[in-house]
């Protein structure tokens, strides 16, 4: 007989309405003391038209991120740092070009017009 798993339900935070949001850019919210940078993407084509990640960019050390440049770099959606250029994966938070300097990412959404970020 499997254990079971023990399943946590996704916490949603309010952090912001639809109008709040720039179209093919960032904007930086505060949840809980973390600066999360929610990304707009109506037309980058992926099925998900939002993004959060952190907005600490860790090899600056700045937070910058909400103000990077979208675009695709090696099949990937991505966003360019401000600073150092280095990428960051919406899908995952990973460093394209160093691994180690990952970020986190958020679940988003849209609940009617209020746009929530998930916590576990």
């Amino acid at each position: 007989m499997q254990a079971a798993k023990a399943v946590q339900a996704m916490d949603w935070q309010a952090v912001c309405d639809r109008a709040d949001l720039i179209a093919n850019s960032g904007v930086v919210v505060w949840l809980d003391g973390d600066q999360v940078a929610v990304f707009y993407l109506p037309d980058a084509g992926e099925g998900r038209v939002l993004h959060a990640i952190d907005n600490h960019d860790p090899r600056s050390g700045a937070n910058v991120l909400g103000r990077g440049i979208v675009g695709y770099l090696q099949g990937e959606l991505v966003v360019a740092a401000p600073l150092y250029k280095q990428h960051y994966c919406f899908s995952d938070g990973r460093c394209l070009e160093a691994p180690e300097q990952g970020i986190r990412v958020w679940p988003v959404r849209f609940n009617g017009d209020r746009v929530e970020i998930g916590r576990v």
